[in-house]
C-alpha cells in the first residue's frame, strides 16, 4: 500500500491505538461499543489525524486506503473471538464451538463453490478478478454450507432451520469477501499475501482469514440481533 510521511500518525493510530483497543472493547463485552468503534469514530478520526500532517497529496485515497484496511484486518476479524464471549441461556461457556461453526461452514463454502467452479466451467462473474467466481458455483457453495451448519446445529444454540440460514448467509458473505481480497490483490499486482513457495503451503495469514474477515460479523450481528444477546 503506498503511503506518504503524512499518513504515519494514522498508521501509529491504527496499530497502536485502534487495534488493541477494539480487541479490549470486544474482550470486556461492550458490544454496543464494539460494533460502532471503527465505522464511526476511528473512521472519522483517521482524516482528522491525517489533515493535521498537512499533506493534501492523494488526501482521500490514502485515508481510504487506511480505513479499508482497518475494517478487514481488525474490524472484521476481531468478530471472530468475540463470538467467544456472547452468552445464550444454558449455553454458557461453550463460545468456542460457535467459532469453530462459522469456521467450518466458511471453509465449506470455500472449498465447494471452487470444486463447483471447476466441474460446471460457467461464466466467470468477474472475469479479469476470478475466472473461477461464477454465479452458480457461489449458490452451490452456498447451499452447501448451509446444509453443513444445520447438520452442525447441535453444537450451537440454533434449532436446524436457524443453523442453515446462519451458515448460509455468513459462508456466502465469506466467499463474496474472498472475491474482494483478489480483486485488491490484482490491483496490488501480487499473488498472495505472503510467501507463495513456504514449505507449509500457507502462502500468507490474510489468504486464509480473508472470507473470516467478511463472514465473522455477518454472523456476529446476525447472531445478536435474532437471539437479543
Amino acid at each position: 500500500m503506498h503511503t506518504r510521511r503524512g499518513d504515519h500518525r494514522s498508521l501509529m493510530l491504527a496499530f497502536f491505538v485502534v487495534l488493541p483497543l477494539q480487541f479490549v472493547l470486544a474482550g470486556g463485552r461492550w458490544f454496543d461499543l464494539f460494533t460502532v468503534f471503527i465505522p464511526v469514530y476511528v473512521f472519522l478520526a483517521i482524516p482528522v489525524v491525517s489533515a493535521l500532517a498537512g499533506d493534501p497529496a492523494r488526501f482521500l485515497e490514502r485515508n481510504a486506503k487506511i480505513q479499508w484496511g482497518i475494517m478487514v484486518c481488525v474490524y472484521g476479524l476481531s468478530h471472530a473471538p468475540a463470538l467467544l464471549l456472547l452468552e445464550f441461556p444454558n449455553y454458557a461457556g461453550r463460545g468456542a464451538f460457535l467459532l469453530f461453526f462459522l469456521v467450518v461452514v466458511t471453509a465449506c463454502a470455500q472449498i465447494s463453490q471452487e470444486a463447483a467452479s471447476r466441474r460446471l466451467r460457467a461464466m466467470p462473474a468477474a472475469r479479469h478478478i476470478d475466472r473461477s467466481f461464477s454465479a452458480r458455483a457461489w449458490w452451490l457453495g452456498v447451499i452447501a454450507a448451509g446444509l453443513i451448519g444445520a447438520a452442525m446445529y447441535w453444537a450451537t444454540p440454533f434449532k436446524p432451520l436457524q443453523a442453515l440460514v446462519l451458515a448460509a448467509v455468513s459462508a456466502g458473505a465469506g466467499t463474496l469477501g474472498e472475491l474482494v481480497m483478489r480483486a485488491l490483490k490484482r490491483d496490488a499486482g501480487v499473488t498472495s499475501w505472503g510467501n507463495a513457495s513456504a514449505l507449509t503451503g500457507a502462502v500468507g495469514l490474510l489468504d486464509r482469514v480473508a472470507p473470516l474477515a467478511f463472514s465473522a460479523p455477518i454472523f456476529f450481528h446476525l447472531t445478536r440481533w435474532y437471539f437479543r444477546v
